[in-house]
Parts: C-alpha cells; structure tokens; sequence
C-alpha cells in the first residue's frame, strides 16, 4: 500500500532532522513542516542552535507545543554534539541516547532515515496503535512494543515499515472511525474498533 514510504519530516541533513523529530514529540509531523524552513533559516548551523537564548528559541519554536522544554533539548543537543562528538550526529545508538532529547524513538528515527541504520523500530503513536490492532503485539509501553515488533518483522524492513505503519495510521487506520472498508489490511485485522 506504501511502497515508496519515507520520513515526513523535511529536512536536508541529520542535524536538520534530529530537531524536528525533537520537535515531532505531541505535535504533527505537519506543523513542524511548517515550523523548519524559518527555524533553519535564523539557525543554519549546530553552532547557531548552540548559541541560542532558550528563551527566544522557544518563542520560534512555539506552535510546536512543549515548547520550552524542546528548546531546552534541541539547544541541549546542539552543545552535546559539539563537544562530545565533533559536531556530527552520532551513529551509533548508545551514543546517540545520550544527546539530550533522544530518546529510542527519536534516535530511530535519525539513524533509520538519515543514515539508513536499522537498530529498531520507531514506535510512535501511529505504530502503537496499528501494532495492537493488528495483534502484533499486546503491550501498551513503547519499548516493550518496539521489542515485539523487532521480533515480527524481520531486520530488514524495520525502516520502511516504521514509515508504512506511520502514513497508514494517518490515511486509514485513524484513532477514531478507521476507514476499515478501505484498507488491504481488513481481512488480517480483528481490531476491536473495526467500523463497517
């Protein structure tokens, strides 16, 4: 159904997408689109975003929600990989966890779609969901979602289909009324909230 499936956050390197999934979290991929360009236009470098005002960067980044803590994260990111690791973003998962901001998810998403690294499976609400109305797993707890996921799918399609399930969850299998007569997946799916 999503053959071509990739990452719908814009961005044109891996330090341009660590921010906006830092700043993905609670918020649409849609409004951080939109957020970016001018984002990136008075901040063109890690050393910009280094030296920023918290108080001023979470006035650009505001429509974003959580907006002082993103700040205080993306700024947080920005000296750590500067200091720690000559200002390129890490590709390696344990080094990539200690940069403020990054949790499992974030740092799946940047080693999966900016360096093609597949260390997991990004599980972001989207995947929570569709994992569980496809019975591919029981869990509600991300991590514990991500490990039944890495066990049912194999290694190699963890990137795209971390993609797949995400524009799927905002085509067809939405949180409220899936469009179920539409998707392929209908005949699999023994969802509990299935509509007609």
């Amino acid at each position: 159904m999503y053959p071509g499936a990739t990452c719908a956050l814009h961005h044109d390197n891996p330090w341009q997408l660590l921010v906006a999934t830092i700043l993905s979290a609670q918020c649409t991929d849609k409004r951080v689109n939109e957020v970016t360009p001018g984002l990136f236009k008075k901040y063109p470098a890690i050393q910009d975003f280094a030296a920023a005002k918290q108080e001023e960067l979470a006035q650009d980044i505001r429509s974003t929600g959580f907006f002082n803590n993103k700040a205080k994260s993306v700024i947080g990111a920005a000296r750590k990989i500067l200091s720690d690791f000559g200002g390129e973003v890490p590709r390696e998962m344990d080094k990539l966890l200690t940069v403020p901001g990054a949790a499992r998810k974030t740092a799946n998403v940047v080693l999966g779609t900016a360096f093609g690294i597949a260390c997991g499976v990004v599980v972001d609400t989207h995947v929570q969901r569709i994992a569980q109305r496809l019975d591919l797993t029981k869990h509600k707890e991300p991590g514990k979602i991500e490990q039944d996921l890495m066990k049912a799918i194999p290694k190699e399609d963890w990137i795209l289909f971390s993609h797949q399930i995400i524009l799927h969850g905002r085509a067809l299998c939405v949180a409220r009324n899936p469009k179920c007569a539409d998707c392929a997946l209908n005949p699999l799916c023994y969802a509990k909230d299935k509509t007609a």
